[in-house]
């Protein structure tokens, strides 16, 4: 059967059945209901045979089989198992989600940082007909509360006791709950229904093979398989449901967009770090890795808190991608590292990077000073870093200043910035090799397609997504469904943006950030606050206010250390933003050395700083009247930042409101 949806002046077929592949009967693009079915948006861009998440797997197993599939650091020792192994303790785990009574469409729940089991965990419980979820490992109680309880979990598989104690402190509010598997540590099994990994994987040892299979065999590539939750910048998190088609198309043709390469061509490797409950990192890691055949390591658990780049040296990945705030931290700590060389070491970086950014943004054929600069200095920052052998580096999940895709320019990375949503399955607009040009998101991924809403005078629309991506609705949620998919299926972004005649897209802020001023004056936030960290080094956070203002305000935040063990940010300043003081005469080493007493050299530098960003701006309106620098950064602990370390702009506006209306007073 084939229907036709009217999409602007085309249309577009959209297949319930495909050649091969019977599909669950279904008479709409989306759902609200966990075991639901949606038409798949199928047409002459993208007809391939949709596929379920165990026939990918199958079939990666026959073409990768005996190559390395995911390495754990265990003892000092890598330890690394195939894609046969993989596979076969993926079926291990789904008939012990069997055996502990995992219904149809009800939630396996994973709350822990990624590794082998993370992985296992995921696969298996799709495997066993559940529809697998991550929760956030930085996740307070309540909020694990809702999403086990929301997506009707009948497993938790926690890390360890950390996160142990916050299902057992909610566990009487799960009423679907009926086990908790701990993967890490030592787990106390005398709390009843707590099961240790060792122990849980051996459960379903008397589930035959032609039970699990029969349930294999009953699954659908229009069903749900994956619910990501939103971080709930806004209400209550939604939870985006992902089918298998929407998982397995993505996985095999965003990643070609990225010139990925399958692993019987040349076998592609990456640290998995970022969290698998958000859906770039599980794109990238796990479902990509399944499809192409990658080696996947995984990083320690204090990552983000400065082992990350220790691991990079030691197991040297061909692809990496980063969140804007990790491709920071390693800017930070070259740009620290070059400050303490002596003069002539120092004055070679230089040259040598300014040689490389200049190349890099001309794009023409490379001189040889230029592989001069490069053998001589820059192959040595890179291998700093552990990207000796990297030949791809990603950015998602939130804005790249264009300070940061310079600085990395003039090491000789390319930073391809990705685009898209947990509702497009991640990408949807991908810069590549093919298609590179700055400060754009690249250009649609092949098979997707775009079209701008409300497009004003400047040539500035809401962008719109279609394609096999498209999700199929936020689980139990039809109004939030409606807002966001219009009746002819586009889903909107809102994001604003423009396209250029050659198909680059550039971002120019969000629809719900959009500042309008008491005045009507329209302000993009984005835009403005980077120019002042661009101005200021010292500055790690810049929040521009002003909406049903009079004026523009700005919320600054130093950049200081973390705690190393909780990241919270501490009193210490940052070794860069110490540096800064010193050369402007200042002898500050934290945040209260400026705060508290407005330190004169640093305030001075700051306010000649947002001059000079004024001095760009497009209109009076614009500019910065008045800021003030906050006592403490922001973080993901504090509230301000979400988990991929977006600025959550309600929770600051909330949280400072009374140092906000006291740049209002008089």
């Amino acid at each position: 059967i084939v229907l036709s949806v009217c999409v602007g002046l085309e249309e577009i077929n959209i297949a319930e059945d495909s050649a091969g592949t019977s599909l669950a009967p279904a008479h709409s693009l989306w759902t609200t209901d966990a075991g639901g079915s949606v038409l798949l948006r199928m047409d002459d861009g993208c007809p391939e045979k949709p596929v379920t998440v165990h026939q990918m797997f199958k079939t990666a197993v026959e073409r990768y089989g005996n190559m390395h599939a995911l390495a754990s650091k265990i003892n000092d020792k890598w330890e690394k198992i195939t894609f046969f192994e993989y596979y076969q303790l993926c079926r291990k785990a789904a008939k012990s989600f069997i055996k502990l009574g995992l219904e149809r469409f009800h939630g396996v729940a994973i709350l822990g940082f990624n590794s082998a089991e993370w992985f296992i965990s995921a696969i298996g419980a799709i495997m066993a007909g559940g529809i697998m979820t991550g929760i956030y490992a930085t996740n307070s109680p309540e909020a694990c509360q809702y999403v086990a309880s929301d997506s009707k979990a009948n497993v938790v598989v926690v890390e360890n006791q950390k996160q142990l104690d916050k299902i057992l402190q909610i566990r009487d509010s799960l009423p679907h709950l009926r086990a908790i598997v701990q993967y890490s540590g030592q787990a106390d099994e005398n709390i009843s229904n707590l099961y240790s990994w060792e122990h849980f994987m051996e459960l379903g040892v008397d589930v035959s093979d032609q039970n699990l299979d029969d349930i294999i065999d009953s699954q659908r590539a229009n069903q749900c398989c994956v619910l990501i939750y939103t971080s709930g910048t806004t209400g209550k998190p939604k939870g985006v449901m992902l089918s298998h088609d929407n998982i397995t198309w993505t996985a095999k043709n965003a990643s070609r967009a990225g010139d990925v390469q399958p692993a019987d061509t040349k076998q592609e490797s990456l640290v998995s770090y970022l969290p698998l409950s958000h859906v770039a990192a599980q794109m990238y890691d796990l479902w990509t890795g399944i499809q192409f055949g990658e080696l996947v390591y995984f990083a320690q658990p204090d990552a983000l808190k400065g082992s990350l780049v220790t691991t990079l040296r030691e197991v040297c990945p061909t692809s990496h991608m980063g969140v804007p705030r990790v491709w920071e931290k390693m800017m930070e700590k070259i740009k620290y590292a070059i400050s303490q060389c002596g003069y002539v070491k120092k004055k070679l970086a230089t040259w040598a990077m300014s040689v490389s950014l200049e190349v890099n943004q001309r794009d023409e054929g490379k001189p040889f000073l230029f592989f001069l600069a490069d053998s001589l200095v820059l192959q040595k920052l890179r291998a700093e870093l552990g990207f000796s052998c990297c030949q791809k580096f990603f950015s998602g999940a939130a804005p790249i200043s264009t300070e940061t895709m310079q600085f990395f320019l003039g090491l000789n990375i390319r930073l391809y910035e990705v685009y898209g949503m947990s509702e497009s399955t991640g990408p949807h607009f991908m810069s590549g090799a093919n298609a590179y040009k700055l400060p754009s998101c690249g250009k649609v991924v092949p098979g997707c397609r775009y079209k701008m809403a409300d497009v004003d005078s400047e040539g500035t629309g809401e962008i719109c997504f279609w394609g096999r991506n498209i999700f199929m609705g936020f689980l139990n949620m039809e109004d939030k469904t409606r807002e966001i998919l219009d009746e002819d299926g586009w889903l909107h972004s809102g994001d604003l943006g423009k396209i250029d005649e050659e198909g680059f897209l550039y971002i120019t802020g969000r629809i719900k950030e959009l500042i309008i001023t008491a005045g009507g004056e329209n302000v993009p936030p984005v835009p403005i606050e980077e120019a002042v960290k661009a101005e200021l080094p010292i500055i790690s956070n810049a929040m521009l206010i002003g909406d049903k203002r009079k004026f523009l305000s700005m919320l600054l935040t130093l950049k200081c250390c973390s705690n190393t063990e909780t990241m919270e940010p501490t009193e210490a300043l940052s070794l860069e933003a110490v540096e800064f003081c010193k050369q402007l005469g200042s002898h500050a080493t934290t945040v209260s050395d400026i705060v508290e007493g407005q330190d004169k050299e640093v305030y001075q530098a700051i306010k000649e700083g947002i001059e000079r960003v004024n001095a760009g701006a497009t209109s009076n309106a614009q500019r910065i009247q008045k800021w003030t620098v906050l006592r403490k950064d922001f973080s993901v602990s504090g509230g301000e930042l979400g988990p991929t370390m977006k600025l959550r702009r309600p929770v600051v506006l909330e949280m400072y409101h009374s140092v906000i209306e006291s740049l209002y007073r008089n």
